[in-house]
């Protein structure tokens, strides 16, 4: 069976389920496992390189203004491969190929290719498409056992912190967006709060006076299709406003960068590592609180049993 994955997401829940020998084209973004950097790109973004946060959301704005899409699949590349199944998604059409983008190319097959679409809103959706994708493939079983086994290390978390973490999870930072779909789900179940971020529903533009409000102990930086590292240079090339600096999260360093290509942005098995993550540095930063707050306690009592000397 020969498939083509559309999107970054797709390549990696075909790898797990063993179909990495099976997968010949893939997108410019699918760099997980290794092994799919050597497979066949098939499916380009029409955006330059490097360019600012603030840029990429001028040009995604234009892009959808006019219809157009953000990306070029290489027909002749397709032809060659004659794929039996292509998984593409239609949940947003930022984020990766959608099946708008197949209809000229695929009216030139002789014997078209089944097409599966993806369209992931929250995280047992997440499961459900990684099942999808087995039934599909003849690795049903294979499917079921890695939705079982991420399963149970959610369920294994049991976070049990006394003060939940407010979280605040911005998946673009010029401007500013919040996390939306899994992703507050995903702080949920590492034991925090999403004070901005809807289950279930897309992420949207927040204004810096609203995340202000929200006033989080944490933050989540975690832009859309950026790795830790790419995320820290933007943390600090990114022209905060003042608002961002009065935020107590900021000031008391409270501020994480993300993985959030291999952890948040993309709906598939790495998920899990997101939540681990998370529940890993909630953990941590309240046993931190705990430390402080005994330490406030037992300043007091000593100041009381002074005032009690005297």
């Amino acid at each position: 069976m020969k498939i083509c994955s559309f999107l970054p997401s797709a390549t990696e829940i075909l790898f797990a389920l063993g179909l990495g020998d099976s997968v010949c084209g893939v997108t410019f973004e699918c760099d997980h496992p290794d092994e799919a950097r050597s497979k066949p790109v098939v499916v380009y973004s029409k955006l330059p390189h490097g360019l600012p946060e603030k840029e990429i959301d001028r040009q995604v704005n234009d892009y959808s203004s006019q219809g157009t899409s953000l990306y070029r699949l290489d027909a002749d590349k397709l032809r060659d491969i004659q794929p039996d199944l292509i998984v593409t998604q239609d949940l947003c059409h930022v984020c990766a190929a959608s099946p708008n983008d197949l209809g000229a190319v695929l009216s030139s097959f002789v014997h078209p290719p089944k097409v599966l679409s993806l369209t992931p809103h929250n995280v047992e959706e997440v499961w459900s498409d990684i099942q999808s994708v087995g039934d599909a493939c003849d690795r049903s079983n294979q499917a079921r056992q890695l939705i079982s086994g991420i399963k149970r290390r959610i369920t294994e978390l049991k976070p049990n912190l006394l003060s939940p973490p407010r979280v605040l999870c911005l998946e673009w930072l010029d401007p500013p967006f919040v996390g939306g779909h899994w992703v507050p789900e995903m702080v949920a179940m590492a034991g925090g709060i999403d004070v901005l971020g809807k289950a279930g529903l897309p992420g949207v533009p927040v204004t810096w006076s609203a995340i202000a409000a929200s006033d989080p102990d944490v933050i989540l930086a975690m832009p859309c299709g950026y790795h830790r590292e790419e995320v820290e240079h933007e943390l600090a090339i990114v022209p905060f406003p003042a608002e961002w600096y009065s935020l107590r999260a900021v000031r008391n360093g409270q501020v994480f960068a993300m993985d959030a290509s291999g952890h948040f942005s993309r709906p598939g098995p790495r998920i899990l590592d997101g939540i681990l993550e998370m529940a890993e540095l909630f953990a941590r930063l309240g046993k931190g609180r705990t430390r402080k707050a005994a330490a406030r306690v037992a300043s007091v009592a000593t100041a009381g049993r002074i005032q009690n000397r005297r």
